[in-house]
């Protein structure tokens, strides 16, 4: 996070090429590519962060949590919002895969591997491939169980 904060700094301020040098070499040091486009908000998490990638147009909100080996990609080389939006508190597992301009709706959790490539409502529980919507309404806090895998 250290090196993505200077990079978008020095990005807005209009310098060219050493916001993405400096991305690079924190992903170099710590296995974690964070494009200096990119809008991340308080409190991210990244968890055993080793195989993150966070694409140039991704916005994160606060309090995310993302696990190793997560991808906010996009699918298109079209110079506009091509990567995914994550609203705040969401849980993303390990391996998963959030793809193109979509939205995953506070409070929500990608179950691990998942491939995403349509926008979740709030609160929603997503697995498998491609992602499906496996619960919808949890409770802000209410913590990922098995019975809710069963439902």
């Amino acid at each position: 996070m250290f090196f993505y904060r200077i990079g978008r700094f020095l990005l807005k301020c209009g310098i060219p090429f050493f916001p993405r040098l400096l991305c690079e070499m924190g992903r170099f040091i710590s296995g974690i590519e964070i494009h200096p486009g990119a809008q991340i908000g308080r409190g991210l998490i990244i968890d055993h962060g080793m195989g993150v990638v966070i694409g140039e147009t991704a916005i994160i909100g606060n309090d995310v949590i993302i696990y190793q080996g997560v991808s906010l990609g996009g699918t298109s080389l079209e110079p506009t919002k091509r990567h995914p939006t994550i609203e705040d508190r969401v849980v993303i597992g390990a391996g998963a895969k959030v793809l193109g301009n979509i939205t995953i709706g506070a409070g929500s959790r990608l179950g691990a591997n998942s491939v995403v490539i349509d926008s979740c409502p709030p609160n929603s529980t997503v697995v498998g491939i491609p992602g499906r919507i496996l619960k919808r309404g949890i409770e802000a806090g209410q913590e990922l169980s098995h019975d809710l895998i069963k439902s």
